[in-house]
Parts: C-alpha cells; structure tokens; sequence
C-alpha cells in the first residue's frame, strides 16, 4: 500500500467531509461542500494553516486520511513557534494500516521544519482509542486542556 501525504485543495474536500461524516466527529453533522471551499479559502489566507491528506497512490487518489496544521510564533519561549495538529481523521476501514502514524510522523516533520519547540493536540475524552494511538506514538500529556462552548 503506497500512501502520498500532500497539501489538500479543492477536490479533496468531499473525501474530506466523508471522513468527518464519522459518528465520533460531531455527530456525524458535516459541512456543506460549498462552505468546506469558502473555509478552505480561509486557511489559505492564514500563514501558516494548512489541511492536508492522506490519498492512495494508486492513481485514483481516494482520501484515506486528514489532519489540519497550525503553526503560530510566540512572544513567549523565546519567539519560537509551536504547532497545533486538529482535525485528524482516517477512513474506519482503514484502521491499523498505519495512516494515521503516518499522518502524524507528516505533522511531526513539518512542526520541526517550521522550528517548533512543540506539537501539540487533544483528543475528546470520549475517545480512548484515540488516547492509545496518541501514546503509542510518543506523544506524552502535557498539561490540561480547558474549553468552553461559545
């Protein structure tokens, strides 16, 4: 299985809704396709905000998996950037064939690229499955993370 890990555009994003169509990414509740391009438009205007995919390397190029990528600089730890991973999704039927690491190892090399000091994510607490892979890949808790519904 060849995967190829790329910049997404506009004709990724229906597979990309179809990831986010699983019952563990709000509900099921997905994006019209029209507001998918307008908001992909948006992080296009941002510096450092990037939503990339997962396809086959078959020649059909079906999306297997997802994740966005924010890289922001800070005034704090000495002016050096970190990076924020959001959004990561893999087809269900193609768990455990290492896409999602794959994925990861992806964000983890653009993170060091862009000279982050860190690679930060979260996973709902209602995802365990997701806490395993998080730690299977190395990645450690690091302090609590805190939101409010607005």
């Amino acid at each position: 299985m060849s995967i190829l890990i790329r910049e997404a555009d506009e004709h990724d994003l229906q597979g990309v809704l179809r990831l986010y169509a699983q019952p563990d990414f709000d509900d099921g509740k997905v994006l019209e396709l029209d507001e998918a391009r307008r908001l992909l438009a948006v992080f296009r205007s941002y510096p450092n905000y990037r939503l990339f995919v997962a396809c086959d390397d078959d020649g059909k190029g079906e999306v297997v998996g997802t994740y966005a990528l924010l890289v922001m600089h800070n005034l704090a730890h000495h002016g050096t950037p970190s990076a924020i991973v959001e959004d990561i999704a893999v087809c269900p039927q193609r768990h455990g064939q290492g896409i999602g690491r794959r994925l990861m190892a992806h964000a983890l090399a653009q993170a060091q690229h862009a000279g982050c000091y860190k690679l930060a994510l979260s996973a709902n607490l209602k995802r365990p499955k997701a806490h395993a892979f998080y730690h299977a890949l190395e990645f450690k808790r690091h302090g609590i993370s805190f939101a409010i519904e607005t």
